[in-house]
């Protein structure tokens, strides 16, 4: 795993692109990770596998590695967490339905969010999706709606004053259980990888027992090198994961301009990548 400025020759494992809350097309990704240096990259696109063909088109054109990917939305002991999952095949077993039905009620939540936000705030449905193809419609497509209305100047900005958890605008997210979502990824052929497990945004960071019995559904990895990760709540997670043998990976979390993130700030080693591949089925 890389720190800032040393991401060349990493693969980014955790990408968006505009079919979730991403800014910026898969094409464009595969050229901007190239010009960085990677040697690769995997799309992770919110509960949508949409742009895994334009992605792996734009690698092959651009000398660089893809890596088909998702992130998922997730519970476990009631707290949310996402998860990665690599290398599978969405149509197999029973991980497409879970998915449509994930986004079916973020379309629900994301028009009632609208509703209760354009009360106070001057924006429309239309405004919110907008013109570009994105599966999976949330908060951050509101918080560049207002943006777009001059009301604040950046997504963080939105977030912090208006689309929060305790927000009266806010609804809270329909997600899979985690141990669940672990055993549809593998069915489906992928390895699965916690993302982010000591995130700022977080009330708490991920506990090493919520780690073990995680490990023990299957789950393959955990991203130990990400950007919003707290050092000081990474220790006793690090110290869980080895214990577990359980694989550390890093990535950008890379939105467009939808975050700070740059691509590649993070990232992880080729010869962790080929361990992945290794153990997934799906063509990549």
């Amino acid at each position: 795993m890389t720190i800032p400025g040393a991401a060349q020759h990493g693969f980014d494992l955790h990408t968006h692109s505009v079919h979730s809350d991403g800014t910026t097309r898969p094409e464009e990704i595969a050229a901007a990770a190239a010009a960085a240096g990677l040697a690769g990259f995997a799309l992770t696109d919110h509960d949508t596998v949409d742009g895994w063909d334009e992605a792996r088109a734009a690698a092959a054109q651009h000398g660089i590695g893809f890596l088909p990917g998702i992130e998922i939305t997730t519970k476990h002991a009631g707290r949310s967490r996402h998860l990665l999952g690599y290398g599978l095949d969405p149509a197999a077993g029973e991980l497409l339905a879970a998915l449509a039905q994930v986004r079916r009620h973020r379309l629900d939540r994301a028009r009632e969010m609208v509703r209760r936000v354009s009360a106070d705030y001057a924006i429309t449905w239309d405004a919110v999706v907008g013109a570009e193809d994105a599966r999976t419609v949330g908060r951050p497509h509101i918080a560049d709606a207002l943006v777009l209305a001059g009301y604040f100047p950046d997504r963080s900005t939105a977030f912090e004053q208006v689309l929060h958890p305790a927000s009266p605008y806010y609804i809270g997210t329909y997600a899979i259980d985690t141990t669940e979502a672990i055993r549809l990824v593998r069915a489906a052929g992928g390895a699965a990888v916690l993302a982010h497990p000591a995130a700022f945004r977080q009330r708490a960071a991920t506990a090493p027992h919520e780690l073990a019995e995680l490990a023990a559904a299957g789950l393959w990895g955990v991203e130990l090198a990400h950007p919003e990760n707290r050092a000081d709540w990474m220790p006793p997670i690090e110290a869980a994961a080895a214990r577990h043998g359980l694989v550390g990976t890093g990535a950008s979390d890379y939105h467009g301009a939808g975050k700070p993130n740059r691509l590649g700030e993070r990232s992880t080693d080729p010869g962790v990548v080929e361990r992945l591949r290794g153990i997934v089925t799906t063509p990549r």
